[in-house]
């Protein structure tokens, strides 16, 4: 059995990956703030998870403590408040907590280390996102992301340890915020009235959050090292998406394109090529149905 140190357990996708590792078998111990076990996924063990107030406040030495004996860390947790995010200097708070986190797992001798990092690292618009694609982030929270990466390749490439990167697309599912475009539509249409959006002419990748979460879990697994997309391959228009949720209700007429202006930051492309590879199917066979979106898609 490996066990696995788990941040962001209770977050979007953070839940995710912690439901894949239990159906695997593997020990999950979560990292929470206190007085938040009753949001870990449901049946999740919290008896011996990591409690800090901050996780982006320890020291390394905090974290090599209580990394031992570990065999793997998902570093799942960031600062993602909807609507501030992109810009916030917060996003500064979690790289320097993140490198300590990094230096304590390394001081503790572990195996693994999965980050979870964006296709915002990359420079946009694009079609065609291979992991080998240029890289050019456009906000502070993208720049971020992408410094870490830079960092800790070249930290972990004098360890022992194999450094994974895991770059979310455009996610929706379980636990969505619910100003985000599919729960906004859904709310919408569930209650009979108008959802007013852009043309909706976006090319996105989107992918449940679940399936997400669950190609994040399986790097353990298969320990596929560097950048990997965690990505459907499937362009979709925000429009198409949007109607093939109005097609569940029978109300594509509570659609109401090209009320809503498309927001400036709002690029006009974003998909990936997935390169991921999982225990049981091969990149190409991942591309199932598509869908997430930002809460500035609409």
């Amino acid at each position: 059995m490996t066990r696995i140190v788990l941040t962001g357990a209770t977050g979007f996708v953070g839940r995710q990956i912690h439901r894949r590792l239990a159906e695997a078998g593997h020990d999950v111990v979560p990292v929470l703030r206190p007085g938040s076990a009753a949001r870990l996924l449901e049946g999740a063990r919290a008896e011996h998870a990591i409690l800090t107030a901050d996780v982006f406040a320890e020291t390394a030495d905090w974290w090599a403590e209580r990394l031992e004996g570990v065999d793997a860390v998902i570093h799942a947790a960031w600062y993602v408040e909807p609507g501030k995010y992109l810009d916030s200097p917060l996003n500064l708070d979690c790289v320097t907590g993140t490198l300590a986190l990094a230096r304590g797992a390394a001081a503790a001798g572990i195996r693994h280390f999965i980050g979870v990092g964006t296709c915002m690292e990359y420079r946009l618009p694009s079609e065609r996102l291979a992991v080998d694609a240029p890289l050019e982030p456009a906000t502070l929270y993208a720049a971020c992301k992408l410094s870490v990466y830079h960092m800790l390749t070249q930290y972990f490439a004098k360890t022992d340890a194999t450094f994974s990167w895991c770059r979310l697309f455009y996610l929706y599912g379980e636990g969505e915020y619910p100003a985000r475009l599919v729960p906004y539509i859904r709310e919408r249409l569930g209650r009979g009235e108008v959802a007013r959006l852009s043309a909706g002419t976006q090319l996105r990748d989107f992918l449940d959050v679940r399936q997400a979460g669950a190609m994040i879990a399986d790097v353990v697994e298969t320990g596929q090292p560097g950048a990997i997309n965690i990505c459907s391959g499937l362009p979709t228009t925000i429009r198409q998406l949007a109607e093939r949720i109005a097609d569940e209700y029978g109300r594509r007429d509570l659609l109401e394109f090209g009320t809503a202006a498309i927001h400036p930051s709002d690029t006009a492309a974003v998909v990936g090529l997935c390169n991921a590879i999982t225990p049981t199917r091969m990149p190409e066979t991942l591309n199932e149905s598509p869908v997430e979106a930002a809460d500035q898609s609409r």
